[in-house]
């Protein structure tokens, strides 16, 4: 993949909607007009952003069907791909940061919740076992994703940022 690649992925994912959609698409296949009901926008709106992500590579199209007469596209997120993988690391933090405030305002103040910030030192063992806890609890909510609002379900977020970081003197 090359730099300018790199940026129009990183670009594409720098709007909080665009992320809002990427999320909403990890768990259903929807088309434009679904999206934007789903979001509250307007029907342009959403397909000018499902467009952004389409030209990065951050959403593909899963289908099309007939729609009183024309064509709809449907799209879903390729979460797993190997070649999505890599371009996820060049989210923009300020952006995920600013969707954590979004959510945190919906936060249903009667269920458990985790809020965790740390910066510490630990053994490379103990790092290892977290970091394989956290790739799994990202991996299981990812692919237990479902359409939005489906029966037996709840809406939830979920946020991870976890890394190793060199030793700084300050």
């Amino acid at each position: 993949m090359s730099d300018a690649d790199d940026i129009t992925a990183l670009r594409s994912t720098a709007h909080p909607l665009r992320l809002r959609i990427l999320s909403l698409l990890t768990g259903a296949e929807l088309s434009a007009a679904e999206v934007a009901r789903e979001l509250g926008v307007a029907h342009a709106n959403a397909s000018y952003h499902l467009r952004v992500l389409l030209d990065a590579g951050e959403v593909v199209v899963a289908g099309e069907e007939r729609i009183r007469g024309g064509v709809a596209k449907r799209y879903r997120h390729p979460w797993r791909e190997e070649d999505h993988a890599g371009r996820r690391r060049g989210v923009d933090v300020r952006t995920m940061a600013h969707e954590m405030v979004r959510r945190t305002e919906l936060r249903d103040p009667t269920a458990k919740a985790n809020f965790t910030d740390a910066e510490l030192w630990v053994e490379p063992e103990v790092w290892q076992r977290a970091l394989s806890l956290l790739v799994e609890a990202s991996e299981l909510v990812h692919a237990e994703a479902r359409p939005p609002r489906t029966e037996g379900t709840r809406l939830v977020s979920v946020t991870v940022a976890a890394f190793g970081m060199t030793a700084t003197t300050s």
